[in-house]
């Protein structure tokens, strides 16, 4: 019993100790993206501003849970997480501040932000069907829906339902169709997968180009970095739902602390972040879209060619992530 008294005793003296002190010239980010893809960024904002940036990376889940844990005395001015399921749960959870800002309103489409300004989607991915040039003809192909029909028998793999990706793409075709219809489009899925669904969206690639099936689903700049490294490989992206609400989109994003020991400097952070500057650079550390429109677009990621996106609010991932995770697994979708 010790060590959880001792843990229940720390946690209760980090609540009722007194507001670390502000300091202006330096904000603290808690980011759940990797280091290679933020350093660049910050390391300019701090050239320009002169405000420093000091950043800790993790999991979404465990940053969350530490900024629970430490309330009003934490550090953090800042959380930068992937997928707009962790950040609509961030703001459930209360640890994010509305930002009543114009140019983040200018800079961020309504869709990729949270209506109430807790959070601001700050690069796009794009969640599409990848597919075999040698085997699939792309007049074949069409929607998600359609991978759920018998001619792609034993032709399909699939991300496992473990990751977050897949779930904001379930919990978004739930709010587009309701749960008894996308039920019935996942366990169509899961009845034409050629092999048990895969770790990661590489290996479901990987899987395209051996022949063990003939498409599946993935983040495009999984796709950009196997096209990078072998310019000819035989896979291609087909833009999905063309034809009704377009492809199905996330975002990485950040929102200030409710806590904030130097919310100015983050809201001129996140204000910069969503600049053109800094846009152009989260294409291209990362091979993404910029959520900004008609910023320029990375020359490998523009050769993809254009698409038009879903653009139901993106926090509806969020919103309907529980219900999404409870259908997959009706559905036999592990």
């Amino acid at each position: 019993m010790r060590p959880a008294l001792s843990f229940v005793t720390a946690l209760l003296a980090l609540a009722l100790a007194p507001p670390l002190v502000a300091d202006d010239d330096q904000i603290t980010v808690y980011s759940a993206r990797q280091e290679h893809l933020i350093k660049p960024l910050f390391d300019r904002f701090t050239e320009e501003t002169g405000i420093r940036v000091r950043y800790v990376t993790d999991n979404a889940g465990p940053l969350l849970a530490r900024l629970k844990a430490e309330g009003r005395n934490t550090p953090a001015d800042m959380l930068m997480t992937v997928d707009a399921g962790n950040l609509w749960q961030a703001a459930e959870e209360g640890v994010l501040n509305s930002v009543d800002s114009e140019t983040l309103r200018s800079n961020i489409p309504g869709y990729l932000r949270d209506p109430d300004g807790q959070w601001f989607g700050l690069s796009v991915r794009a969640r599409t069907i990848i597919y075999s040039t040698e085997r699939v003809d792309p007049d074949e192909l069409s929607t998600y829906e359609a991978l759920a029909e018998p001619e792609w028998e034993g032709r399909l793999c699939l991300r496992t339902s473990r990751k977050v990706y897949n779930q904001s793409l379930v919990a978004m075709m739930i709010a587009r169709h309701g749960e008894e219809k996308t039920q019935e489009i996942v366990e169509g899925w899961v009845d034409n997968l050629a092999a048990s669904p895969f770790s990661n969206d590489t290996s479901v690639m990987q899987a395209i180009e051996a022949g063990q099936c003939d498409v599946g689903i993935v983040n495009t700049y999984y796709f950009g970095r196997l096209q990078k490294d072998d310019p000819d490989i035989p896979l291609a992206l087909h833009w999905a739902n063309q034809d009704e609400h377009g492809v199905h989109v996330n975002v990485s994003g950040a929102g200030i602390t409710r806590h904030a020991g130097n919310p100015e400097g983050a809201r001129k952070l996140l204000e910069w972040l969503s600049g053109e500057e800094a846009q152009e650079m989260f294409g291209a550390l990362n091979l993404e879209y910029p959520a900004s429109e008609d910023v320029p677009l990375n020359d490998l990621v523009a050769a993809w060619g254009e698409f038009d996106p879903d653009t139901i609010n993106v926090s509806e991932a969020g919103r309907l992530q529980v219900p999404a995770v409870m259908l997959m697994d009706r559905a036999g979708y592990r």
